[in-house]
């Protein structure tokens, strides 16, 4: 990873906001000491029901028919005194 003072990244923002466009991380210093990063921004990226499927392929669990029995259905209001 490239490093660049504050001073030269003043100087170049654009070229090496390009940089960072294209895919590029550099390393950005202030007086000699690491500051910061500058790099691609992260997409969000949208998946597929296929690619993600494989998180509801799991076995329920075997003991909710009993948690869901023994539920309080009583609904009261919590503010009430």
């Amino acid at each position: 990873m490239d490093s660049i003072g504050l001073k030269e990244l003043r100087q170049h923002a654009s070229d090496y906001v390009k940089r960072a466009e294209a895919g590029e991380s550099m390393l950005i210093t202030v007086s000699g000491r690491a500051s910061a990063v500058l790099g691609p921004a992260v997409r969000k990226q949208w998946n597929t029901y296929a690619e993600v499927s494989e998180v509801f392929a799991a076995p329920a669990d075997p003991t909710l028919a009993d948690d869901l029995a023994d539920r309080n259905d009583e609904i009261r209001d919590p503010w009430q005194a």
